[in-house]
């Protein structure tokens, strides 16, 4: 299987037009749909539901349009990196995470190797502990940032020196609104909205105890703005980490955190004896200066 036969496949589960896809890789109909056909003989797998308009992807079409993204976006990487000159320091650092506050320490350590080095860019990924884990893996990721609790041990790792708060994400006009903190009990019985990871839900879980298996789950997210917004519809109550959604005077949503005080820590991970490009090791040694300085302001703070 080569590289070119997986972006002439790409373009046809884009275009689902075998005409479309061909104008888009300056190929000829007949070519590209010999193409296609080899492609499927030589692995034996039908990957298309070819129809009189419109072509769709079967469910084994599906997983090779994920893998070929996955494959395609390494080899770009990849060339990318050997591409960079020996002595320069240069290139795309690719961190993948959840979204947390504490990528705000990322972007300083991000701002202060730019200073250094302006020829080194920063490409986010944006997805729960699962995701990153798995792009990290497949080595499409240089660091994965996770929230605890997520399983870290075959990764070397770095903690932040700073930790998220879980609370509630509730109208204003919602009565518990009033509330300085809330307890399991005031909200077991109301429509929820929680993460669909599942080590969250363990941790959610274990803040409830035995009613966890009762609740109304009105909803589950991976990502926490879209689920303000179901918030705001008057879906449910979304539980949630602190500082990700405007809370402010302007909006109609406000924050409580839980009680028993349910904390998540933070890491930095990577691969273990990593292949890092010079860009890749240079923002990590910024992030170890940058997490260093924070926790000496923290601890400077404390009494």
């Amino acid at each position: 299987m080569e590289l070119r036969t997986l972006t002439y496949f790409l373009a046809v589960a884009q275009e689902q037009n075998i005409s479309k896809a061909a104008s888009s890789l300056h190929l000829t109909q007949p070519t590209l749909s010999r193409q296609m056909s080899e492609l499927e003989e030589s692995i034996g797998i039908r990957l298309f539901h070819r129809g009189s308009r419109q072509i769709t992807l079967t469910e084994e079409g599906l997983l090779l349009r994920r893998r070929a993204q996955e494959i395609l976006s390494l080899v770009h990487k990849t060339t990318a990196e050997l591409k960079s000159p020996e002595e320069a320091i240069e290139g795309v650092v690719h961190i993948g995470g959840g979204e947390t506050d504490g990528m705000r320490l990322i972007a300083s350590a991000t701002k202060q190797l730019q200073q250094k080095h302006p020829h080194v860019g920063l490409h986010l990924f944006s997805g729960n502990a699962d995701d990153v884990m798995d792009r990290l893996d497949n080595g499409l990721l240089d660091f994965g940032l996770l929230i605890d609790p997520a399983d870290i041990t075959r990764y070397e790792f770095l903690p932040l020196p700073v930790m998220d708060t879980w609370g509630a994400l509730l109208r204003k006009d919602d009565p518990l609104a009033a509330e300085t903190e809330i307890h399991p009990s005031m909200i077991n019985e109301r429509p929820l909205i929680h993460s669909i990871q599942t080590q969250v839900s363990s941790e959610l879980s274990r803040w409830f105890g035995e009613d966890f298996g009762h609740l109304h789950v009105a909803a589950t997210y991976n990502l926490v703005f879209n689920a303000s917004l179901l918030v705001e519809a008057g879906l449910g109550i979304a539980l949630c980490l602190d500082k990700l959604v405007d809370t402010s005077e302007l909006s109609e949503l406000c924050f409580r955190p839980l009680s028993p005080t349910l904390h998540a820590h933070m890491n930095l991970v990577w691969k273990k004896q990593p292949v890092f490009s010079r860009a890749a090791d240079a923002f990590l040694h910024e992030v170890r200066h940058v997490f260093a300085s924070d926790e000496q302001k923290t601890s400077r703070r404390l009494p």
